[in-house]
């Protein structure tokens, strides 16, 4: 099985694709993870991609798709793959279509997480960690259980990112919905897509998720 996941930053997208691959063998194909694994990778091709972002450029969709396409090869006919990042476009979704059936393998389910975007800027925001031992926590919906003190390691010194804020969680989403605008219709057409609540608990999300893959969404 292939899938595309789709979500905006904090919509719980990464959590939902490590219990695909825990629960079903899938592999995820996260093109910033395939990006930097290519950069560190003494090839040809990690060279060139190395070129490219040392230069500051966008890598291009020919890097990509070489990328897409190694991966699809190194994986086994019974590992399904879940696409996260891509495509973002309807140039690489036909390329996508193109690299699939060259594997023998074509795309399922496009999946969607919905967010609410005034409460994901809450969950967000109010994200904080555990310096020492990277423990999450949060303002309104888990904090410590001892005020200052990490429950896991009782260290007393807490972090925040610094890009979990609101104007840049409202741009991320602004970025996401122009992104997603482009291939939907796409998929649409196919009646492949499938929408999720992403606001959910995250055991009722990933329920919600099984069952269409069993198709039963």
């Amino acid at each position: 099985m292939n899938i595309i996941l789709l979500g905006p930053p904090g919509a719980g997208k990464g959590t939902q694709a490590e219990r695909l691959v825990a629960g079903r063998g899938m592999v995820q194909l996260s093109t910033g993870d395939m990006l930097r694994a290519a950069r560190k990778a003494d090839t040809p091709l990690g060279h060139q991609v190395a070129a490219v972002m040392d230069s500051g450029a966008l890598v291009s969709d020919e890097i990509v798709s070489a990328l897409i396409d190694d991966k699809l090869g190194s994986m086994g006919d019974e590992q399904g793959a879940i696409f996260d990042g891509y495509p973002r476009t309807a140039a690489q979704a036909e390329s996508l279509d193109e690299l699939l059936a060259a594997h023998g393998r074509e795309l399922q389910h496009v999946i969607e997480l919905q967010v609410d975007e005034d409460a994901l800027v809450e969950r967000i925001t109010g994200r904080f960690s555990c310096a020492s031992c990277g423990a999450n926590y949060h303002d309104k919906f888990k904090q410590p259980k001892q005020a200052d003190t990490c429950d896991v390691c009782g260290n007393h010194e807490f972090k925040r990112r610094p890009d979990d804020n609101e104007a840049t969680v409202r741009t991320r989403m602004e970025e996401y919905r122009a992104k997603t605008a482009p291939i939907l219709p796409i998929y649409e057409a196919r009646g492949i897509v499938s929408r999720v609540d992403g606001m959910a608990d995250m055991d009722e999300v990933t329920a919600a998720i099984e069952a269409i893959l069993a198709g039963k969404g």
